[in-house]
């Protein structure tokens, strides 16, 4: 299959960034999302990233143009009908993920390839509410999208041979590198990082140590370039528990049980730097 035309789904920073790479690679991309005001806010993100890249001079002008003219506002999911890929970069939730997956069942082509940017969720569940889940895949991508080079893809039990290799080659296209992983919650990423950012917040919930002193061993010590209490705050708390709770229900073992730290922060509405605090503060 000849790939010209891709449809994002969800306009957030992750859906963003997707239609920002794919349009750079010289797709013609629908951003897709539940009203205009969300889509424009998607919009706005993208040409904030490529003006960065235009002060940097990676980028002209002219070439941040040309972007734009691959890129067209979508809030009807009808538009799936135009697309040879649909990439779903919804939020992480199983019913939300499963209707929208149904709805564009309705709408694409019989050829196109539905893929979901899950970050934990199984790719044979979503699959399952549509009638083509030989043409459902995972595309997960890193955050920030234009940035990280990793794209885990995931086969789901059902995924065809053909539609996997595809979306590799398009990973290839979108200069990613693609990476095959199994169907099992968490994947590789968020299986071993999750559970990493949970033990730190152990291990600040017990006073083992300050937040400052956790994520100044992990980057001193492990040479990561960021703590794993930063980081947290960087993804989402709420994210990062939530992916908690699909580990700790996927595999039914209380290594994956979230700390208590993290469910009163995002009780609390401290969900990290989306919300101004979360293990740190933020202006």
């Amino acid at each position: 299959m000849d790939v010209k035309t891709v449809m994002v789904v969800g306009a957030g920073q992750m859906g963003s960034g997707i239609a920002q790479v794919c349009a750079q690679a010289g797709y013609e991309v629908y951003l897709h999302d539940l009203d205009e005001e969300l889509v424009n806010k998607g919009f706005e993100r993208i040409s904030k990233s490529l003006s960065r890249q235009v002060e940097k001079g990676r980028m002209t002008e002219g070439e941040k143009t040309l972007v734009f003219d691959h890129l067209f506002k979508s809030t009807d999911l009808q538009h799936a009908q135009y697309a040879d890929v649909v990439i779903e970069a919804a939020i992480e939730n199983m019913d939300m993920k499963k209707n929208i997956f149904a709805e564009l069942d309705k709408y694409a082509p019989e050829h196109a390839i539905l893929a979901t940017n899950t970050s934990s969720l199984p790719i044979t569940e979503i699959a399952a509410a549509t009638a083509r889940p030989e043409k459902v895949i995972g595309m997960h991508f890193m955050n920030p999208v234009p940035a990280m080079k990793l794209v885990e893809i995931i086969r789901g039990l059902a995924t065809a041979e053909d539609v996997y290799k595809e979306i590799e080659a398009m990973a290839v296209n979108l200069h990613k590198t693609p990476v095959e992983v199994n169907d099992f919650p968490g994947f590789v990423s968020n299986r071993i990082l999750m559970p990493m950012i949970n033990e730190a917040a152990y291990t600040l919930y017990e006073g083992v140590a300050t937040k400052e002193s956790v994520d100044r061993v992990l980057k001193l010590g492990m040479n990561h370039p960021m703590g794993p209490l930063e980081l947290a705050d960087f993804i989402g708390l709420d994210t990062c528990l939530y992916i908690m709770e699909t580990l700790h229900e996927g595999f039914g073992d209380d290594k994956y049980r979230p700390c208590p730290l993290l469910r009163k922060y995002v009780k609390a509405g401290w969900l990290g730097k989306k919300s101004g605090r979360g293990f740190y503060l933020y202006d």
